[in-house]
């Protein structure tokens, strides 16, 4: 397969337009948070910021990715349907970054979005056989494409939501996966894809020098939210839609940190008799923060491995099956040694090398318990 030169350019375009949207927009999104009352006050010992930040930020990302949308690619009904519903998860976000929404309204709110986007023809109709050896290359899921396609868009909306617990976490993370599906998009022929992965990316890129360490601004669950949400639909346009073996691995790759960090959590809770709403503070982000790891530290060790994911999943789409396959093989055992060790860090069954590094680690994890909160974490994380 060959990479067409003018959807490069396209998405390029695509992408420009985007950041400078969201590069000129950011201030002013800015400005209207402290009108609104969409900041997060370090009010209490939660916080780690020691002045008043202003929330919403992800309004701004909003901006330069419908005007960048609307300016390259036509309003098919799947378009339609997947920026009717990010409007929809754009409002519920603004109103919980002001108002601090309960969880179940906000629950509910993401399920009609996402079958919003579901009835206008955004669905996974099929699923690639993972049996090599099967005379059936994919599975026709029927009925089950809907509820299917809704626990997926509802899923992954609030992975992205549950990893924005430090400054440009979540809209970097979300920049890589973007631009990873980018990638696979043009590969595979997808310009329609490319384009609207290429206009997310560039909204990122455009917020993120906001967002960046000391930030200037959150993006709330206005923009955690969102840019799960769009993921999530464009994931189901531009690679479910792949008649290949490999394209059933290439999603949860592509976002594998959010996913991996929210099937964590929510085992963590229920092996410990909570519910998996209940707040707690074992992500992977604080995991790092009580190794010692600083903010900067802690975001650039999570940018490598979300970046190695990536990569894999570009590896995936470009070699054949039986190549594929073994690679894939190779990484879960990866995969299963890393979660080992991390299940070990977990439960606190890593022996300490001396007792210095005790005295050191302690004082991380004196921290307050409820340090964050179920969706919406960047208001109440350790920022």
């Amino acid at each position: 397969m060959s990479i067409q030169l003018s959807s490069v350019g396209l998405a390029a375009a695509a992408l420009f337009t985007a950041a400078l949207v969201a590069l000129i927009s950011t201030p002013v999104v800015r400005s209207l948070a402290f009108r609104v009352g969409a900041v997060d006050v370090p009010k209490d010992g939660r916080r780690m910021h020691d002045h008043p930040i202003p929330r919403m930020g992800g309004l701004a990302i909003f901006f330069g990715f419908i005007l960048s949308v609307l300016i390259f690619l036509p309003l098919t009904s799947e378009l339609q349907g997947m920026l009717l519903g990010g409007v929809v998860i754009v409002i519920l976000g603004i109103l919980d970054d002001i108002y601090s929404l309960p969880a179940l309204p906000k629950f509910f709110t993401q399920i009609g979005a996402a079958l919003i986007a579901v009835l206008h023809g955004n669905r996974i109709e099929f699923l690639s056989n993972p049996n090599i050896f099967s005379s059936e290359p994919f599975w026709e899921l029927g009925w089950l494409a809907v509820p299917i396609t809704v626990f997926w868009i509802v899923g992954i909306t609030n992975a992205v939501n549950l990893i924005d617990g430090l400054d440009g976490l979540a809209c970097g993370v979300s920049t890589i996966s973007s631009m990873t599906l980018l990638v696979i998009a043009l590969i595979v022929l997808e310009p329609d894809a490319a384009l609207l992965m290429g206009a997310l990316s560039g909204a990122c890129i455009g917020f993120l020098p906001y967002n960046l360490n000391p930030a200037k601004i959150f993006m709330g669950d206005t923009g955690s939210t969102f840019l799960g949400f769009i993921l999530a639909v464009v994931s189901i346009q531009g690679l479910f839609k792949f008649y290949a073996i490999i394209s059933f691995a290439v999603p949860f790759l592509m976002l594998g940190l959010p996913i991996f960090d929210t099937c964590f959590a929510i085992l963590r809770r229920v092996s410990h008799g909570q519910s998996p709403m209940s707040p707690d503070r074992g992500h992977i982000h604080h995991r790092l923060i009580d190794m010692g790891f600083s903010q900067k530290q802690a975001v650039a060790v999570l940018y490598i491995i979300s970046a190695i994911l990536g990569l894999s999943a570009v590896v995936l789409t470009t070699i054949g099956v039986v190549r594929a396959m073994l690679f894939l093989l190779a990484l879960c055992a990866a995969g299963a040694v890393a979660g080992k060790l991390y299940l070990d860090h977990s439960n606190g069954t890593s022996p300490p090398v001396s007792s210095g590094e005790v005295r050191v680690a302690k004082p991380r994890r004196s921290q307050p318990a409820d340090i964050e909160n179920f969706f919406g974490e960047e208001d109440r994380s350790d920022k």
